[in-house]
């Protein structure tokens, strides 16, 4: 990927991601970065928190940030998803807005109402175009052009990599005049133990349907380093996984325990070559019947400030 002049002042900004659910932000985010920092999964409503990626060259930085999809919030939880989205509207340097060629408007009317108000740059991506043909994009493109007309719009697929060096030469060339935000060789804000427990929650995404991956949060309780019997680093990881309901507890215990060992399996796998170390992982679930909808445990959570 191109860069701009190495003479060029230097320049630095927020480049958030916005859209509906499902839309195909976070496979967008991963292969802006470079690395797999948001989940991708076929469900709806799959990224719960903000997550910023950071991108640097000899004189510039991009911090994008993955939302959650926009929707009219049902609980508590999605009310602290939407703040997410709020905030990353506020503090926007350029907007990125993923569509499809099967969507014709946001999910979220506000938040549509709030960007169409906004006088910073828009590029509009019209996501998934391999899977559609050129008469239903040209439509797109003219049903988008309406409804945001200083947008700039792009066609591209997050999947293929396709237009996205073109779309990293545009973003570049709108960044303010700054310096870095972050030391140049940061790719994010979190802390390890949030993309565990995210690693942890895509397996329950992947394994089980209906309710239960949307009331599951995983809270990693121990994230500790230890050491094999032959000397060789090993990260000791203890989770609860979290659900609303008994009968969801049962759906993730599984027949003779299988679906939890399942889950653990595989995701002691990811999370292996994810810290480049071997990983002991014990999962335990736990029934808290509210606490979608309990503020203060939301908090402790991170979708609220404390």
């Amino acid at each position: 990927m191109s860069t701009t002049n190495a003479n060029a002042e230097h320049k630095a900004g927020f480049v958030n991601i916005i859209g509906s659910p499902n839309v195909g932000k976070s496979t967008l985010m991963n292969q802006l970065v470079g690395e797999r920092l948001s989940i991708i999964n076929a469900k709806a409503q799959t990224t719960r928190h903000r997550i910023m990626g950071i991108v640097s060259g000899d004189d510039w930085q991009i911090v994008y940030s993955d939302t959650p999809g926009v929707l009219d919030p049902a609980y508590k939880l999605q009310e602290g998803m939407m703040k997410f989205v709020r905030t990353a509207l506020r503090d926007a340097d350029v907007l990125l807005i993923v569509t499809t060629p099967e969507e014709t408007t946001l999910a979220h009317p506000e938040t549509l109402e709030k960007i169409q108000r906004m006088d910073i740059p828009v590029l509009l991506l019209i996501n998934k175009v391999d899977l559609s043909d050129q008469e239903k994009v040209t439509h797109h493109i003219s049903l988008w052009q309406d409804l945001i007309p200083r947008a700039e719009i792009h066609p591209i697929s997050a999947l293929h990599g396709f237009n996205l060096d073109h779309l990293l030469d545009r973003i570049v060339e709108l960044l303010p005049q700054s310096p870095a935000f972050f030391p140049k060789d940061e790719m994010t804000d979190k802390p390890m133990r949030f993309f565990v427990a995210e690693i942890i929650r895509e397996k329950i995404l992947t394994h089980t349907r209906q309710e239960v991956p949307y009331s599951s949060e995983v809270i990693v309780e121990s994230f500790k380093k230890d050491q094999t019997k032959e000397g060789k680093p090993l990260r000791r990881i203890h989770a609860v996984i979290q659900v609303a309901r008994d009968s969801q507890k049962a759906i993730l215990i599984g027949t003779g325990g299988q679906m939890i060992k399942r889950l653990a399996t595989d995701a002691r796998k990811d999370l292996e070559d994810f810290l480049k170390e071997k990983v002991f992982l014990e999962l335990r679930i736990k029934v808290d019947k509210d606490w979608r909808n309990d503020e203060r445990k939301l908090k402790q959570y991170g979708y609220f400030d404390g």
